[in-house]
């Protein structure tokens, strides 16, 4: 059977298994900051435990700590990251560098069964869902790898957050914690390709959290060309799911939009996007796709994206295009994954 993962343990369990081994409550306190506000790397070194502790710990529980096995450098400051798991699969990261701090894409899920057509996330399908823990230490690897703080997080790499739910909970509270790293709930953004019942229950949570749709299509029979998960949860039910979340939590939720050119970029697929977001209170990120080798699909030139941002702010709809970040180092959702997977096989 497989020991205790510590750092996936919020507080309340964390001194429930720590009364457990026969310690005070207030080592609990020391454990927890010990793995998430130092980042520790093994119990060793938390050297305000005792002796006699540290060892009942190694023996009674693990500390899950990534292995990094590759770092790709861009020259726009780019990072990517693939880190082992403890299994032996691996997962990717991005730390992307903006003016207003150091933002880290993580992934939730080793793999990821969605099957977007135009993403390397889904070539090898889904292995397992990540533990709060790995999902974490995405964070807190990259964070002392660059010996600098991380104030922004995005759940938007490898795998469907919201088909590992109770996971994704967790790990927000964990990062959200004033004893951890006390990233701000309004500096997490969630990303789903639109599971409605897990936005519904997302809603009820009442979290200040970022909600970001993955639409990529105005209208249902474009969306199910791209994404399978349309045939379950049809365009008008996922954009009504994400008006009750608005309603529910008072967040402007963000619809990404990636642009293929020839396929979704029209001045017919902006006015209808506009048509289908007409008076929600929302933002649309326009992202010129990134290529993959595997699939067909190139991005948008900068006219047609010029030409759809245009068209959507004519029709009062708040939207930005994404600078493209990473683009030399296999930036799209998965591609070092999947190359190092082929590598391996």
């Amino acid at each position: 059977m497989m020991r205790p993962d510590v750092k996936s343990m919020d507080r309340k369990e964390l001194a429930a298994f720590v009364a457990e081994l026969g310690e005070k409550p207030f080592r609990a306190i020391q454990l927890f900051e010990w793995l998430h506000a130092k980042r520790a790397d093994s119990f060793e070194e938390m050297t305000n435990l005792s002796g006699a502790f540290r060892k009942r710990l190694a023996e009674s529980s693990r500390l899950v700590c990534l292995k990094q096995v590759k770092v790709q450098v861009s020259a726009d400051g780019t990072r990517k990251y693939l880190f082992a798991l403890e299994d032996g699969n691996v997962i990717e990261s991005v730390l992307m560098r903006y003016r207003h701090g150091n933002s880290v894409c993580i992934s939730s899920q080793a793999g990821c069964r969605m099957g977007c057509r135009f993403c390397a996330s889904t070539l090898d399908g889904l292995v397992r869902n990540l533990a709060p823990s790995e999902m974490l230490d995405q964070i807190y690897r990259i964070g002392k790898d660059i010996e600098e703080r991380i104030s922004n997080v995005v759940v938007m790499g490898t795998g469907e957050p919201l088909d590992n739910y109770e996971n994704l909970l967790k790990f927000i509270g964990l990062l959200n914690d004033e004893k951890g790293q006390n990233i701000s709930q309004r500096n997490i953004t969630v990303s789903t390709c639109g599971i409605v019942p897990g936005v519904h229950d997302l809603a009820k949570e009442r979290l200040g959290i970022t909600l970001a749709l993955s639409l990529h299509a105005p209208n249902q029979k474009k969306r199910l060309s791209l994404m399978p998960v349309a045939s379950a949860y049809g365009i008008e039910e996922v954009v009504d799911a994400c008006r009750q979340y608005f309603e529910k939590t008072g967040r402007r939720v963000t619809f990404e939009y990636s642009l293929i050119g020839g396929v979704n970029d029209s001045a017919e697929d902006a006015a209808e996007l506009a048509a289908l977001l007409s008076g929600m209170n929302c933002h649309v990120n326009l992202i010129p796709v990134n290529p993959v080798k595997e699939r067909d699909f190139l991005p948008s030139d900068r006219a047609a994206v010029r030409a759809f941002k245009e068209r959507l702010s004519l029709e009062k709809i708040n939207a930005t295009v994404r600078r493209e970040m990473g683009r030399d180092i296999d930036g799209a959702c998965g591609q070092l994954r999947h190359a190092h997977l082929n590598v391996e096989s």
